[in-house]
């Protein structure tokens, strides 16, 4: 009896020991580059710069809330903050759209040669997301394009259509990637339930609109998430089209908005408005994530 606890006992500390030597490694990585930026982020909202007298040197001090209560005041970062939300209510829907109906037909039978079209559908993802803004820069500009007839009767780098053009950008970018993740989502469904909705009569359009959308809503509202996070996250694309419009200014996106405080610099007044922008990341992506689950659950 006692030898079985002994060897219990030294099995748990194997146990440990193996569990020590996997997340160790992890767990430093995790805590150096993502919570200790954080929570820099957070030290550095708090401060505020005082001088000396009237030419004495700058010098940074507690001030608490003042940088909090400045975000709060500056109206460009909330309209880049509004601009970015009209983006993803238009074109996160019609993205993942496209990739549900990308998915839908490589799992069916009526399409031929999945692997090449699944290939091509996911390739543009594989271009970095500034050279992808580069070449669409260049085919929207009327001097460059190609396309003259249609640059040359609507300009897509004005004020009114620029964030559409860059929203184009975002879609050709990321649609194959949402399009992978709801594929595999229809590949986990088991053939038994195909074959009977086939014994009973359905389609192939019965059998995608009742039984392969239904199952995928969960990777839907997973690829959902992760594109309202993108959405607030916008940075790369219309900071590179500031080279093809003047329409995009340094607070067209929050990001933008961020990017050029901290250049002025404004290091304090960046970093809280990186923590709100956080935040409002954090409470839109678990509201849509709870509303989804309640409508699922129902």
């Amino acid at each position: 009896m006692a030898r079985d606890t002994a060897v219990k006992a030294s099995r748990a500390v194997s146990h440990r020991k193996a569990l020590a030597f996997f997340l160790i490694p992890f767990g430093s990585l995790f805590v150096l580059f993502y919570l200790v930026p954080i929570l820099y982020a957070i030290y550095q909202s708090l401060l505020t710069v005082e001088r000396e007298g009237t030419f004495g040197p700058a010098v940074q001090v507690f001030g608490g809330l003042t940088q909090y209560i400045a975000v709060f005041q500056n109206e460009p970062f909330w309209a880049s903050i509004g601009r970015v939300l009209l983006f993803g209510v238009v074109q996160v829907p019609i993205m993942l759209g496209v990739a549900l109906v990308l998915a839908l037909l490589l799992d069916s039978p009526l399409v031929r040669g999945s692997k090449f079209f699944r290939l091509a559908f996911f390739a543009p993802y594989a271009v970095p997301a500034v050279i992808a803004a580069i070449m669409w820069g260049f085919l929207y500009s009327p001097n460059l394009s190609p396309f003259t007839a249609v640059t040359a009767s609507l300009d897509l780098l004005s004020a009114e259509t620029v964030l559409w053009s860059i929203a184009n950008v975002v879609t050709w970018v990321y649609v194959g990637y949402n399009m992978l993740i709801i594929y595999s989502a229809l590949l986990s469904i088991p053939q038994e339930i195909y074959e009977a909705a086939r014994l009973d009569g359905a389609g192939q359009f019965r059998i995608a609109m009742s039984i392969k959308i239904p199952l995928v809503v969960p990777a839907l509202v997973l690829t959902g998430i992760f594109s309202i996070i993108g959405t607030l996250q916008l940075l790369a694309e219309p900071q590179v089209f500031q080279s093809f419009s003047n329409a995009v200014t340094s607070t067209f996106t929050p990001n933008l908005t961020i990017y050029s405080t901290a250049s002025v610099p404004n290091i304090s007044l960046a970093a809280a408005m990186s923590v709100v922008l956080a935040l409002a990341t954090f409470v839109l992506s678990f509201t849509v994530l709870k509303l989804t689950q309640r409508r699922t659950a129902q």
